[in-house]
């Protein structure tokens, strides 16, 4: 299905026929996503005295609870209430859920770090490299390798790529609004609570800006080339810093 679509003045042409889908599955049990060392998901029935609410048990229905952390079970958005102590609401946040995006891949270049280990950095001369001052409303980044397994990838102590603090104030300077990475975090995973990237692309604690998002623990498939496309942010409607999310791809046409 190809539709045509004006935004912010400007007219796009976009295949809405082959959504691509960035979100990684939730399942319950070991052996999946997890990061942050939170328990895995669990999906429970629910039991009432002696009924146990499952079809299989004779239930009418299957009606089970769902013990869940947002940043640490998979795909989520979060707003700047993950820093600030009012806990400004991500699932309030947006007014739309359309939105000019573009897809870059870079691999992350060695740092040594203070306390002695080797760190993978993404690092500000990388994104200035990849990307020039035209505006776009969000940035999809892709580490490489792309490595397979992410769906299942306990990421805890692992020490996992991070984005430098002066990459993110300056995507946040040429108007990205919204940061879509596929590692844990932005930040690096023992920075002693810093969260340096964090308060840089949220200007944190200077201003409390409710107008940009973060979305972690996404993967961007191998067969999505690098570029322009229009995204589809959709998320929980969770009054929390964080809510499950599911980002969608569509491709722009000439």
């Amino acid at each position: 299905m190809i539709a045509d679509i004006e935004h912010h003045g400007r007219r796009f042409r976009v295949d809405l026929g082959r959504p691509i889908d960035l979100s990684l599955p939730l399942h319950a049990g070991e052996g999946r996503l997890r990061a942050w060392y939170v328990d895995p998901v669990r999906m429970e029935p629910v039991v009432m005295g002696d009924r146990t609410f499952t079809v299989s048990a004779g239930a009418p229905v299957n009606f089970r609870n769902v013990f869940v952390n947002p940043h640490g079970h998979g795909t989520h958005t979060e707003s700047v209430g993950h820093l600030d102590a009012a806990i400004t609401p991500v699932g309030g946040l947006l007014d739309r859920f359309f939105f000019t995006a573009e897809v870059v891949s870079l691999r992350p270049e060695q740092r040594r770090a203070p306390d002695g280990r080797t760190d993978q950095v993404i690092t500000l001369e990388q994104v200035r490299n990849v990307l020039d001052e035209r505006p776009r409303e969000a940035l999809v980044l892709r580490t490489l390798p792309n490595a397979p397994g992410k769906d299942t990838r306990d990421w805890c102590g692992s020490n996992p790529a991070y984005l430098q603090s002066t990459a993110t104030a300056w995507l946040r300077s040429i108007g990205v609004k919204h940061l879509l990475v596929d590692l844990p975090s932005v930040d690096r995973e023992e920075d002693g609570g810093v969260l340096a990237a964090h308060h840089a692309f949220w200007d944190f604690p200077a201003t409390v800006d409710t107008t940009r998002t973060i979305t972690e623990l996404l993967h961007v498939p191998d067969a999505v080339p690098d570029g322009r496309y229009l995204l589809e942010l959709q998320l929980a409607h969770w009054m929390n810093d964080a809510a499950p999310s599911r980002p969608v791809l569509y491709a722009l046409l000439p």
